[in-house]
Parts: structure tokens; sequence; C-alpha cells
């Protein structure tokens, strides 16, 4: 299917993007491989048809993939395998609206189809469907319980609706299903995080660094983790990290230039923190801390026009918009 979803994120936290985006295209991969299953045909023609339309998929001629799809259901209406081929193809080139419709159609046809339930929840999740989403995913686990990628979409899912403790116990069974599922041990400690349980999150984000190496979101959580917890120089060592391997984020150079300054590390914190204002201009919090920070460095004049520009950026931002939401300064 098509690129995914801007929308796909946990509540108030953008920094898992990119990690979304991974997991949903895995989802789709998956998904194409487990739809060259034989299945019963009607007939030679629908059949000759039906795997011209999946060598479209998969070979990335989409829009040939659509016009067969769009005149294979149209002679044959009732057969559910192309309506869902098709709905994969809309959905591939950024159609959701009809790709709900003809994965939906596809469904009434054939409702007990778990990969049906699995793609309408993929098209659902890209747009911010996070219940029905969650309705498609637990009708395709009843029909096919050993899935461990529609449990952790669940959980996703859940995790969106601030259902996390049902999220926490759909990545558990992820990983009993699949101990080697790349970001399980990510997603459950994101959700133990969400809940306050911080020690657990941080070891399930450590459990997750070792099993599959440094990944940048992984790493920033796990500074972000202990800097929640108050463990100030070990969220630095991570955090500084996490500014190596994503240096664009300006959510780490916050995190990090806040850690520096807890742990007393004044001259640090300053370019950490200025790098921060400089990649999110129109965030205030920066700005505060640094105004900390240049206080305690000396640098009253600077810290004074820091101090007004928070105030000005603080002024002009909505209340829910913007890094800050859920953030102290």
């Amino acid at each position: 299917m098509t690129s995914l979803p801007p929308q796909f994120i946990f509540p108030a936290r953008r920094r898992v993007l990119t990690q979304a985006r991974i997991l949903i295209v895995t989802a789709i991969l998956v998904c194409l491989c487990c739809l060259t299953a034989p299945a019963q045909l009607q007939s030679q023609t629908q059949a000759q048809t039906r795997r011209q339309l999946l060598q479209e998929l998969e070979s990335g001629q989409l829009l040939d993939a659509v016009q067969l799809g769009q005149r294979a259901v149209s002679r044959w209406p009732r057969d559910a395998r192309l309506r869902h081929y098709l709905g994969v193809a809309y959905f591939k080139t950024g159609d959701a609206k009809q790709a709900q419709e003809q994965l939906r159609r596809a469904r009434e046809l054939n409702p007990k189809d778990s990969l049906t339930h699995f793609d309408l929840a993929l098209v659902l999740l890209s747009q911010q469907d996070y219940a029905g989403a969650a309705d498609e995913l637990e009708a395709a686990i009843k029909l096919n319980s050993s899935n461990a990628l529609a449990h952790v979409l669940l959980g996703r899912a859940y995790l969106n609706s601030n259902r996390s403790l049902e999220a926490i116990e759909e990545f558990k069974t992820t990983l009993k299903l699949d101990p080697a599922i790349k970001l399980g041990h990510f997603h459950l400690g994101f959700a133990y995080f969400s809940l306050g349980r911080n020690d657990e999150a941080i070891s399930e984000y450590k459990e997750e660094l070792r099993r599959s190496g440094e990944s940048p979101a992984v790493v920033y959580e796990l500074g972000h983790a202990l800097l929640a917890s108050g463990k100030h120089e070990g969220a630095v060592t991570y955090l500084r990290r996490g500014a190596e391997l994503d240096a664009r984020n300006p959510d780490v150079w916050y995190d990090l230039g806040k850690a520096q300054a807890l742990a007393g590390q004044w001259a640090q914190a300053e370019p950490a923190l200025r790098k921060a204002a400089e990649l999110n201009p129109k965030e205030p919090s920066p700005h505060y801390q640094l105004a900390r920070v240049l206080e305690k460095l000396g640098k009253t004049e600077e810290a004074r026009r820091e101090r007004e520009r928070f105030a000005e950026l603080k002024k002009a931002q909505p209340a829910s918009a913007g890094m800050a939401t859920g953030r102290d300064h």
C-alpha cells in the first residue's frame, strides 16, 4: 500500500513517526506476501485475472492494477479476492476512500478472511480511525490468533485510544508469538511509559536496544524516560547519542539540554537548547530552559531576551499545539 500515515502516532507525540511508518509498511509487505496463497477459483478466467492483478501490485504497476481491478470487479462483482486486491491497489495509490469501499465490500462477501480485516484496519489507521481499526484487528485476530503483526497493530490502536492496559496485553502477546519481532519491546516500553511506569519502560527500551541494535527512536525514548525518572546523568548519555543518530530532531536536543542543565552541566546545556530552538523556532520551551541556563552562566542580558522570546511564543501558541503539548517547561 502507499506511504502511511503521518497521523498514526502515539498521543501528543510525533517522535515515533518514522517507526510507525516502518511498522505499517512492514505490515503491508507481509499482507501482500500472504495474498499469494492458493484460493478456490470460480473459473480459469477469474484465476488468470487474479494472478495478473496480484503481479501488477507486487511489481508496483499501481495504475495498471487499479484499471484492471476496476474492470475485474465490474465483470465479477461478487469476487471478494478481486475486490480485496483492488482495495490494496487504491490504497497504494493514496486513495483511502476507494480503498475502504472495496475492502468493506470484500469483507461483506467473505467475512471470514482475516487478511481483509487486517488490510481494512491499515486503511483505518491511516485515517486515524483507531476505534474502527481496533474492531477490524480484533476480527482478524479471532480468525487468525497467531498473527503477531495484527497484535502489535491492535496494541498501537489501543494506545492511540487511551486504552494503555489493553495495549500492554497485546504487546505482551506479540512478544510471546514472535520474541524477535522488531520494535516489540519498544512498543511495550512506550505503553508502560504512558502509564507512568517508567522503570518498566526503561527496562523494555534497553531490551529492544539489546535485541535490535541502535535505533534513533529507541535511544531517544530511553533517554526521555530516564530524564522523566530523574536519572539525569544516564539521560544525558542516551540523549547525546540520540542527537548523534538524529540531529534534526528538536525534541532530542531539548531533552538533552534539559538533562544537562539538571545534571549541572550548564555550559553543555546552552548549545543543545539553542539547537532545539533553531530546529523548532515556534516552540517556546527551549527558550524557557535556555533563559535558566544563561542565568546560571551569568549571561543576564541574554537570559532576559530569552525570557521575552519565550513569553512571545507562548502567547502566540494554541494551548494544544507544538512540542510543548503535555510538556513541563
